[in-house]
């Protein structure tokens, strides 16, 4: 009988029992000292370690590098309302079957939106959601980019700038389903886990 890979038996797992990510993940007393504190930081605030942050800890310099974009693009106040970023996310997320951003940031929507069924309309089809004509026009676009950026035109553009959309606005937009589609990738390609906690967060 063979032996299951090295990075199997290294990593932990979740109350699921399933690994948390193909790759190794480093103990916390190993992390460099500011990765260490942010993934505390993150449990202090939470209650628990999302698991992209262990998952993208062994690779300290793209960890850094994607949270400072993550938080670049969610995190500021101006523009996009938090909730329509997550919109975002949760819907391009479906359309590239990443299981693990789905879970974790429909929790998150739920949350930001005060709606506890939106997450799993836009994860099934965003087109059957009861959507503002905003937000439809918002998805419509970021599906674009998601499955067709290279037949975005003007008329996408204008279909945006006639819901209230200003560049900056569709800027980002079009950045959050860009790095969601690599974040989507990385997490297929690890088979990153939602944790427990994100099933019910929100309900």
């Amino acid at each position: 009988m063979s032996k299951p890979p090295k990075h199997s038996q290294q990593a932990p797992k979740n109350e699921a029992s399933a690994p948390i990510s193909r790759f190794p993940i480093p103990p916390l007393d190993a992390m460099e000292p500011d990765i260490r504190a942010r993934i505390e930081e993150v449990q202090r605030k939470s209650g628990f370690v999302p698991n992209i942050f262990l998952a993208l800890a062994h690779r300290p310099e793209e960890f850094r590098a994607f949270f400072a974009f993550h938080d670049a693009l969610v995190d500021k106040d101006d523009g996009l309302s938090k909730a329509e970023r997550e919109m975002i996310i949760v819907m391009t997320s479906a359309l590239n079957q990443c299981l693990y951003c789905v879970v974790a940031h429909g929790a998150i929507l739920r949350i930001r939106a005060k709606d506890s069924l939106l997450a799993d309309k836009l994860a099934v089809n965003y087109l059957k959601a009861e959507l503002e004509p905003r937000q439809r026009v918002m998805l419509d676009y970021a599906s674009k980019v998601c499955m067709a950026a290279d037949s975005i035109d003007d008329e996408d553009f204008e279909a945006l700038e006639e819901v209230g959309f200003d560049q900056d606005e569709i800027w980002d937009i079009g950045a959050i389903a860009a790095l969601f589609a690599l974040s989507n990738r990385l997490a297929n390609v690890a088979s990153i886990q939602p944790n427990p906690e994100f099933y019910t967060l929100g309900r």
